[in-house]
């Protein structure tokens, strides 16, 4: 959200907090020294059209500076390494689970006010049912609800955020249902969970109490999106309804595992969400497969086979990379569209038709949108970002699963729509000034001409005394005024007045008739 009197980009703010802020920049692969590129990172740059690449990783060192202006990469992340570990329990009474934080990114992006929070866990020697309801609960920034209990419901029961010396930071406070409550009702927006709050912070909800620079508000659906790597003893052990539960994220359920969720939408569900390329017995990494319904992006394989665990180019290096890359800039195109959708109605919702001021506001906020959604759509706006099959694939599936597209022509549409309001309210007063120095024009040529003839020394005062002078001049000049900003007033009834006196259809009297309307309208 903008700060009143600050024109710094939120990352330049983060940046200028310094130790008062746990986030801090990475100096990725491509900034570093050389040492830290890896064939891994070489891999994931070449993955990528020509066009993405300088969006993902801008230009090279020589020509990072380009007189004083950055022309880096448009991303900006920031890292915190405070939060080693998370310990959590998916119910009320099951064992809790410890997993490891690989990474916990903040990522913004240039020119367009979004900040996209990237949390990476991992965990081994789990069951099936465990990393489902993990995958179900934990990606969730409130509760969806809560049982007869006081329980939350749909989220995990606890969750707690451990130091790299086992301390607890923070904890969830799913299960203060009346906090959630009070929240809503008094501000219409939902209250972020404690545990995720204490993760974004210096970041804090626009609706917080709490003080801080920079604001937030949620664009996306509460349930945060997701991808997921399994390295399964036997992939092909799972059934049907296993596959769909992965890819729709909808744990284990209460029907149990065998059941298939939505199973009367889901008669399609191979063509839909499923890239079978690489399920079969043979190949580098047999019986590997790709789900992806859009909100996740999961992929199954075999534990045992080399090329699927590798981190330095197997399956694993790509979900990493390649495939978190894509998942990435599908999930920011769907962002920076909402986030203009809600600017419309954000800046429709403060306009006041009668309040000048609001106007002028309402038409720098349309001319911002309008012109930020061009420079988004020529720089962040891509229809293919790789002409590799499999990562052209899942880019697709992403894209159509996240009806990117016709999202796209709807925000596109309703700000052409605004633009073209704004377009048509200018030509509109344009066209009423005009008329009114039209007609001001005209009956000002009455005193142009009465005061030519005093001109022409029908009134021989050129050496009269200074006062006198001044008498006759004001003599013309304030009734001059008077009768300008009088005609300015009638120049709508006036204009009309004039249509009619040009008419040659009409008599003398519906002339007269026009002309005694100027004043009968205003008095109307």
């Amino acid at each position: 959200m903008p700060v009143a009197g600050n024109r710094k980009a939120p990352w330049q703010i983060l940046r200028d907090m310094g130790d008062s802020s746990p986030w801090r920049e990475v100096v990725d692969e491509y900034t570093g020294d050389g040492g830290s590129f890896h064939e891994r990172h070489y891999h994931e740059f070449t993955a990528f059209l020509p066009y993405v690449q300088r969006f993902l990783y801008g230009e090279g060192r020589s020509r990072r500076q380009d007189g004083g202006r950055e022309t880096g990469s448009p991303m900006r992340v920031f890292r915190r390494h405070d939060i080693a570990r998370v310990r959590m329990a998916a119910k009320p009474g099951d064992e809790p689970l410890t997993l490891d934080i690989v990474h916990a990114d903040l990522y913004f992006f240039f020119d367009v006010d979004l900040v996209l929070l990237n949390l990476e866990v991992s965990a081994s020697e789990i069951s099936l049912p465990q990393a489902q309801e993990l995958l179900y609960r934990f990606g969730r920034a409130y509760p969806g609800g809560w049982d007869e209990d006081g329980q939350p419901q749909h989220c995990m029961a606890s969750v707690e955020w451990l130091g790299a010396d086992g301390q607890v930071l923070a904890r969830s406070d799913a299960q203060q249902r009346e906090l959630f409550l009070a929240h809503v009702c008094e501000h219409r927006a939902p209250r972020v969970s404690a545990h995720w709050a204490f993760m974004l912070q210096p970041l804090v909800s626009d609706h917080s109490s709490e003080p801080g620079l920079l604001r937030f508000r949620q664009i996306e659906y509460y349930r945060m999106p997701l991808m997921g790597y399994l390295a399964l003893d036997d992939p092909r052990t799972l059934s049907r309804a296993d596959f769909a539960r992965l890819c729709l994220i909808t744990g284990v359920g209460e029907a149990g595992p065998a059941a298939m969720p939505h199973a009367q939408h889901l008669q399609d569900f191979e063509q839909r969400f499923c890239y079978d390329r690489f399920w079969e017995d043979s190949g580098a990494a047999p019986n590997t497969r790709y789900l992806c319904s859009g909100h996740a992006l999961v992929v199954v394989g075999q534990a045992h086979s080399q090329f699927f665990s590798c981190r330095d180019r197997g399956v694993l290096a790509q979900f990493r990379h390649q495939h978190f890359l894509l998942f990435l800039i599908a999930h920011f195109q769907k962002a920076a569209l909402l986030m203009f959708s809600d600017r419309l109605a954000e800046a429709l919702m403060r306009l006041d038709i009668a309040d000048p001021p609001s106007i002028r506001r309402f038409k720098r906020s349309i001319r911002e949108s309008f012109a930020g959604f061009l420079r988004f759509t020529h720089r962040y706006w891509f229809h293919e970002i790789s002409q590799q099959s499999h990562v052209k694939a899942l880019w697709h599936m992403c894209e159509q699963n996240l009806e990117l597209e016709p999202l796209y022509a709807e925000v596109k549409e309703r700000i052409k729509d605004m633009n073209s309001y704004l377009d048509a309210d200018s030509l509109r007063r344009q066209a009423n000034t005009v008329v009114r120095l039209t007609v001001v024009t005209i009956f000002g040529l009455i005193g142009t001409v009465t005061t030519g003839f005093l001109g022409m020394n029908l009134i021989a005062e050129a050496d009269a005394p200074p006062a006198k002078k001044l008498f006759y001049f004001a003599a013309v000049f304030i009734p001059t005024i008077f009768l300008t900003f009088y005609t300015m007033t009638k120049s709508k009834g006036l204009s009309d007045f004039l249509d009619a006196l040009s008419d040659e259809r009409l008599s003398a009297w519906q002339k007269f008739k026009a002309l005694a309307a100027v004043w009968r309208r205003a008095e109307e």
